[in-house]
């Protein structure tokens, strides 16, 4: 009896021992399209199928893997079901990306690797290789046109044109960058940012102490976005913000709107979803009433980390996804350049959108992080200013 049970969910049966055919029947049309597909895209049984008159039980293709896949759907002809079994290619067509300054000045005797000078990625390929093609001569001074490419597992390459110089000694021109900043007082900002579809807040970390979020009430602000937690290493849990709970106390009862965000180091999906866990358990059921926010900002290691731009978007949407499911709303932060080079930034609902700058030309965002340099009754020192868009 064992034995007949285990054949009979071999065999894709309606009714024991009927086995659905694979035989395309007379009179059926089914013409698959031979066309490649490309990784990741979405992508139905439906869409491959053409000059049909059988109805196909859709379902959407699993695109995440490059190659030959073998895929298979049902369909019914003339009140009979039966199977069609076939294979399409999915491949990578997406050329990697590279940034980085067009002029690499460098001393005599320079032992490093050009490449390391420059931040480079692939949609699909976590690793993709990076090389200096053109001639150049560390030991002798001089100006070199040199490329750096990159190319991923499937071929695609992208060139940088670079001018390499080779100098006796890089020397400073006494200048550090540093100057003043000017300080945006939140009054000021009101008169800017605040219409009848704007309100203007803050966000605030232990950074800024003891704040009193009475006076941050009255100097205009409606909402603040605080710190819950950040992830001081990755593969680590979150270290709760000194601050929060009290943060959260206080701006609550001077009838701010609040929301929270955690700092992430997440470097794979399945941390992600651990970090928004995290957050849920410190959160222990609180209201909120602006979202749970994803910022992901480690940049500076990136070359090291391995990740293909669908893997970094994929634990963002994972993070978000989890807190969702717990019944809050989750939020992408980034700044301007990374949302559009790094994230894919149309495929989030709520973005907020870091840009230190009187005017963005950025379009879609939820929230808007215009200062990092603002000035507000309750909070001694610089703190950060947005504005937030309201239906």
């Amino acid at each position: 009896m064992k034995k007949l049970i285990l054949l009979c969910s071999l065999l894709f049966v309606v009714g024991c021992g009927n086995t659905i055919s694979d035989e395309i029947p007379e009179g059926a049309n089914i013409t698959i399209n031979t066309e490649d597909i490309e990784v990741f895209s979405e992508v139905y049984v439906s869409d491959i199928v053409s000059d049909t008159n059988v109805d196909i039980e859709d379902y959407k293709l699993n695109t995440d893997v490059v190659g030959e896949k073998d895929i298979e759907f049902y369909y019914t002809y003339m009140d009979s079901k039966y199977i069609y079994r076939t294979s399409v290619e999915v491949v990578d067509t997406e050329k990697p990306k590279i940034f980085g300054s067009g002029s690499r000045t460098v001393e005599v005797g320079y032992e490093g690797d050009l490449c390391n000078g420059y931040t480079y990625g692939d949609n699909y390929d976590g690793q993709p290789l990076c090389e200096v093609v053109g001639e150049y001569d560390f030991n002798t001074i001089g100006s070199y046109d040199i490329e750096i490419v990159v190319t991923d597992n499937s071929g695609n390459a992208s060139n940088y044109n670079v001018t390499l110089n080779v100098v006796e000694e890089i020397r400073s021109n006494g200048n550090s960058g540093g100057g003043t900043a000017t300080r945006l007082p939140f009054s000021t900002a009101l008169e800017r940012y605040k219409t009848d579809n704007t309100e203007l807040g803050i966000d605030v970390s232990e950074w800024q102490g003891d704040v009193d979020y009475e006076a941050v009430r009255d100097a205009g602000a409606t909402f603040v976005m605080m710190r819950i937690g950040v992830k001081l290493s990755s593969g680590e849990d979150p270290a709760l913000d000194k601050e929060f709970v009290e943060n959260i106390r206080s701006a609550k009862e001077a009838g701010l709107k609040v929301g929270v965000y955690l700092y992430s180091k997440a470097l794979s999906s399945e941390e992600a979803e651990e970090e928004a866990l995290w957050v849920l358990e410190q959160l222990d059921g609180e209201s909120l009433d602006l979202p749970i926010v994803f910022d992901w900002e480690i940049w500076s290691g990136w070359n090291s980390y391995h990740l293909s731009f669908h893997e970094l978007n994929k634990m963002a949407h994972t993070f978000i996804e989890t807190v969702e499911d717990a019944g809050y709303e989750g939020m992408l932060y980034g700044s301007k350049f990374y949302l559009e080079n790094f994230w894919d930034d149309e495929a989030f609902d709520h973005i907020w959108l870091a840009h230190y700058t009187s005017e963005t030309s950025y379009e879609g965002y939820d929230m808007w992080q215009f200062s990092n340099v603002g000035r507000i009754d309750g909070i001694y020192g610089d703190v950060d200013l947005n504005v937030m868009v309201v239906d």
